[in-house]
């Protein structure tokens, strides 16, 4: 009979730095999971509205669902240099993204693994394996399966190595032992609120929710239109994803260390790069650059729109002549932004030399 210390082996062996099982059942979040939706929190991502009821109860995804062992990959990376990381003619790109795209490295293995469980457990077992993909709340599970403890910032927090962890899950007809459940005695925010200070959209409208809406991450990769004028300063240099309210958490900086998710590397030109370079890629520029990355989910006008906003927000008025060039670009969203990021840094210009009459 396949033991659940035997699945958690494999997946070590896979190459995941954690797993833990929980029982399947109804999520415990699911009544404020339901209050987050009616308050439209999740933006433009219609697909996470659709049929809440899956996500709610695994047991509506797989039939009969007894288990569900969720697995996590590390991808923690230090700052790059401050002088890089603060150049405000450099764009900040999200550590998870800085290399090739999680799901073609961690689908295949969390796949694997259910098919090892279901031909070691001499049967046919009814499972599905989601790498981000399904309609499940993995951070409740990855709690539930002993992992860590659920942060204000939403995110599951494990107590040794942080939130820089990417989640996965298999839902399973099958019965195995389950973890002891993670939450405070995994550790706790307790007063500690950093991540909703440092948040640069006060994203967070309370301890545990998050305004889809107002998330920097959401903004610049998941928003298709034009970003609302009054959050664009606040975006600073961020192009695609943020990790502002992950990288003020003591946990994370006491603890975070390298895992092992080795497609990904610190690149100088990949974590940072020069926001006038990115500015002058055309369609296959853009494909060229970002391949088999997870980039490509904002399209060349997502990341340029965000390009844009950076520029907008560089104090550098001599990058006028490249956005004036964007002005003659084919997609109307790109234009729009670098509009904005003229007519900002042309203020910047009359209030220096304003200061220097003075």
């Amino acid at each position: 009979m396949l033991t659940a210390d035997q699945v958690k082996a494999k997946a070590l062996e896979l190459g995941f730095d954690v797993v833990g099982i929980a029982r399947a059942g109804r999520a415990k979040g699911a009544e404020d999971f339901q209050r987050w939706l009616e308050k439209d929190y999740f933006g433009d991502m219609a697909w996470i509205a659709k049929n809440p009821e899956r996500r709610s109860d695994v047991r509506n995804v797989v039939e009969g669902a007894k288990s569900v062992v969720s697995v996590g990959l590390l991808y923690y990376m230090g700052d790059p240099p401050p002088e890089v990381w603060n150049d405000p003619m450099r764009g900040r790109i999200a550590r998870y993204a800085w290399g090739r795209d999680y799901h073609d490295d961690m689908t295949p293995r969390i796949r694997e693994l259910a098919a090892w469980i279901e031909a070691e457990s001499g049967r046919p077992v009814p499972n599905r394996a989601y790498v981000d993909t399904g309609p499940v709340l993995e951070g409740e599970w990855a709690v539930r399966a002993g992992l860590g403890f659920q942060g204000k910032n939403t995110l599951m927090i494990h107590p040794e190595w942080g939130s820089y962890i990417f989640l996965g899950e298999i839902i399973l007809d099958l019965e195995l032992e389950p973890d002891p459940e993670g939450g405070e005695s995994k550790g706790t925010c307790g007063s500690c609120r950093r991540c909703q200070d440092a948040c640069p959209t006060h994203a967070f409208p309370a301890p545990y929710v998050l305004d889809s809406r107002l998330c920097i991450s959401y903004l610049t990769i998941e928003y298709r239109g034009s970003i609302p004028v009054a959050l664009r300063s606040k975006m600073k240099n961020w192009i695609y994803g943020c990790d502002e309210c992950q990288s003020v958490c003591p946990w994370v900086r006491q603890f975070s260390k390298p895992g092992k998710a080795r497609f990904l590397k610190y690149d100088l030109d990949w974590a940072a790069p020069h926001l006038l370079d990115l500015l002058a890629l055309d369609d296959q520029g853009f494909r060229d650059r970002f391949r088999k990355s997870p980039i490509p989910r904002t399209k060349r006008r997502g990341m340029l729109r965000n390009v844009c906003i950076a520029l907008g927000n560089s104090k550098n008025p001599e990058v006028i002549p490249a956005l004036e060039k964007a002005m003659t670009d084919s997609e109307p969203l790109i234009r729009e932004h670098a509009e904005w990021a003229i007519s900002r840094l042309s203020q910047t210009a009359r209030d220096a030399e304003s200061d220097v009459r003075l």
